[in-house]
């Protein structure tokens, strides 16, 4: 299976400016990742079809496969993104709360459904970001993995995502001299995909 660095997040309580965020979080901080978090459990349930965007040599093979994100699971406190490329199911966004923003995991998996080598590699927002886009700077965990796996290029990785309701969601990553990005059109939801775990 191809690592591509980067690849590897649902109905909910919401949190609005009228209802107290969830306990830990800073107010002042957690308001846009709350907003960007309703956003995304509104998509919940649904699939959505997308295309690679950006044209890094690194991504030609995928260039031309169909892409699905489906909102699969939801809870108040997390959201469950299987992104598929082609027949390629490897892959789950895991976006979760943290107690001053968000924090995005990349689910990999083999066909079998055991967990691949490198999975669960992410970060948190370091930043207030706003209700369209959210940033995730590499972890210490992610960063350590990537060493272990000689994919040490991959400790600058920045992911980030964008929803902007009705029109688009997007998921990319970006580091000095590579960059990935995959639209998606939420203005027409898609059939859910048979996703295998």
């Amino acid at each position: 299976m191809k690592h591509f660095a980067l690849l590897a997040l649902f109905p909910l309580a919401a949190c609005t400016p009228e209802t107290p965020a969830p306990s830990g979080f800073a107010a002042a901080d957690a308001a846009p990742a709350a907003r960007f978090f309703d956003r995304l459990s509104d998509l919940c349930g649904r699939a959505f079809a997308g295309r690679l965007v950006s044209s890094d040599e690194a991504d030609i093979e995928m260039a031309g496969e169909p892409m699905v994100m489906h909102v699969r699971t939801c809870s108040e406190d997390e959201i469950r993104i299987p992104f598929h490329i082609g027949t390629d199911r490897s892959r789950t966004w895991v976006i979760s709360r943290t107690a001053t923003g968000l924090r995005l995991k990349h689910d990999h998996r083999h066909e079998d459904g055991s967990e691949d080598a490198v999975s669960q590699y992410g970060g948190d927002t370091v930043s207030a970001g706003s209700a369209q886009r959210q940033e995730f700077p590499a972890d210490d965990f992610s960063k350590a993995l990537f060493e272990r796996e000689g994919l040490a290029v991959s400790t600058a990785n920045v992911w980030a995502m964008e929803v902007d309701p009705g029109s688009a969601f997007a998921y990319e990553l970006r580091r000095t001299e590579r960059f990935f990005r995959v639209e998606f059109d939420l203005a027409t939801p898609v059939a859910t995909p048979d996703d295998p775990w």
